[in-house]
C-alpha cells in the first residue's frame, strides 16, 4: 500500500478525531517515505506532549512501519488559535 499525505490526513481527521490536519510529503522523489504533520486535536487539552504523540503514532502504527521519517507538531485548538495570529 503506497501512503499518500490524503490518506494520513484523512485516518487523522476521523480516527483521532483531528479538527485540523496538514500533512507534507517531505521525501526527496515525494516518493511517500519521510512526512511533516501538524495536528489539532482537542483530545490533546491537558495531555503532555509525549502523550499526544503517542496517540498520532497509535492512530499511525500500520502506515508508520513503511515511513521511514516522521515528524509531527501537535497542538489543542487554543494552541493553533495562538499560533495562527501570531
Amino acid at each position: 500500500m503506497a501512503i499518500t499525505a490524503d490518506h494520513i490526513r484523512d485516518k487523522l481527521m476521523k480516527e483521532l478525531p483531528a479538527s485540523h490536519v496538514d500533512v507534507e510529503d517531505t521525501s526527496p522523489n515525494r516518493c511517500a517515505a519521510s512526512f511533516k504533520v501538524l495536528v489539532v486535536s482537542s483530545q490533546f487539552e491537558g495531555k503532555p506532549l509525549l502523550q499526544r504523540h503517542r496517540m498520532v503514532n497509535t492512530c499511525l502504527a500500520e502506515e508508520l512501519k513503511e515511513i521511514h521519517a516522521f515528524e509531527q507538531k501537535t497542538l489543542t485548538p487554543e494552541q493553533w488559535e495562538k499560533q495562527k495570529s501570531q
